[in-house]
């Protein structure tokens, strides 16, 4: 696996590669097929706590940071698997383990530590509004010791492989807030309390095969101590679990680059056109080393938005940065991969393909890279607001 130094997590990347060795790509093909869930492959994986990374030690966890996290999203990935399967549990953790009450964490950080529970889905987006979070309309209203829940959200995804889920409502309504980023509250879900019991939901068949959601709240009632952190403050709440999504999204599409430069360059040397290596060709070579310059370039801000998260130090430009680099990196070596194959990287049992779509999502979630770069051009180059 190419790379242009070793780093200081050696160790960590020998570990998870032994582990992933143990699921070859027939099985992430066998799943990805059958639009199935790696349960084999996630248990592994929280038997051996890589799940369990950014949960302090306290609470049965390993105590590391989101670099560390970030790591094992990447590995995944650079495997030839798809950590999007179980990578909710990395940056929903962020909200839980900042803004959640002490008895909040005593009561499932543990659990999900052992693998008991999964922390899994998050609830944000919603038909109408999408990124445009402060709009939201789903609502939950105080009622003596409990809030009743009305709305809808979609996108969400693993709440078929998950035992809690965040959510995010609206408990002030806008119009009477001061600030739009003011009135939205966080919530704890058990998944079992709310199913068919005033929250449905509806799968959403995809192309990437990407287990995901419609959900609809019909007076959904949930106890008030679900509630995390202060009423009204869960935007910001949110934002910190936003900020590691972003920067566990470009590890895994860092992972995913590494992928198809290491498949491109293997194959471009064993490939014989014309009596020679089709590698031994410029125009085979330059699209791949290119493709390797860029994700080496957005691994370095990767690792800068994860220092920065882990020394709670503001990492939102340089998660958002990060997501968009590592997003057109991935992209850009697929695209490499799949011309340096040919015909044949459209075939499944070259894993090309698979991988071809599923890194194409991140153009598009969790954020879209159009978004990131309104952000940059406002917040960063003090540019107009765009929208």
């Amino acid at each position: 696996m190419k790379t242009s130094a070793p780093d200081e997590h050696d160790d960590l990347r020998d570990a998870l590669r032994a582990l992933c060795a143990e699921f070859p790509a027939e099985y992430h093909r066998k799943h990805g097929a059958a639009e199935t869930y790696p349960e084999e492959f996630i248990d592994a994986l929280t038997k051996a706590g890589w799940l369990a990374a950014m949960i302090p030690e306290e609470f049965g966890g390993s105590g590391l940071g989101l670099t560390e996290a970030s790591i094992v999203m990447e590995e995944i990935n650079r495997c030839g698997g798809n950590a999007g399967h179980c990578h909710g549990q990395m940056y929903n953790m962020g909200t839980l383990l900042r803004h959640g009450s002490d008895e909040q964490k005593a009561r499932y950080l543990p659990k999900i530590a052992s693998g008991d529970l999964r922390l899994q889905s998050m609830a944000v987006t919603e038909p109408t509004t999408g990124t445009d979070t402060t709009k939201l309309k789903t609502t939950a209203v105080r009622k003596g010791d409990r809030y009743v829940v009305n709305g809808q959200k979609v996108w969400i995804s693993r709440v078929q492989h998950s035992d809690l889920m965040i959510l995010l409502a609206r408990t002030t309504p806008l119009a009477d807030v001061q600030r739009k980023s003011e009135g939205l509250s966080v919530f704890l879900l058990e998944l079992d309390q709310v199913i068919g019991k005033g929250m449905d939901v509806k799968p959403i068949p995809n192309m990437v095969g990407h287990e995901t959601n419609e959900l609809f709240f019909d007076d959904l009632e949930i106890p008030a101590d679900t509630l995390i952190g202060e009423e009204g403050k869960g935007f910001r709440y949110i934002l910190d679990g936003l900020n590691a999504e972003r920067a566990l999204i470009a590890a895994e599409c860092i992972g995913d680059g590494y992928w198809f430069v290491d498949q491109a360059s293997r194959y471009a040397g064993e490939r014989q056109v014309f009596g020679r290596p089709i590698g031994q060709n410029q125009g085979i070579q330059f699209p791949i080393a290119r493709a390797f310059a860029h994700v080496e370039a957005a691994n370095l801000m990767r690792f800068e938005a994860c220092r920065r998260f882990d020394a709670m130090e503001p990492s939102g430009a340089q998660a958002n940065m990060a997501k968009l680099l590592a997003a057109d990196a991935s992209w850009g070596a697929g695209n490499a991969c799949i011309q340096t194959f040919g015909g044949f990287g459209f075939a499944e049992e070259y894993d090309v393909e698979r991988k071809f779509r599923e890194t194409r999502l991140y153009q598009v979630a969790p954020i879209s890279t159009n978004l990131i770069l309104s952000y940059v051009a406002e917040h960063i180059l003090g540019m107009p607001r765009s929208f």
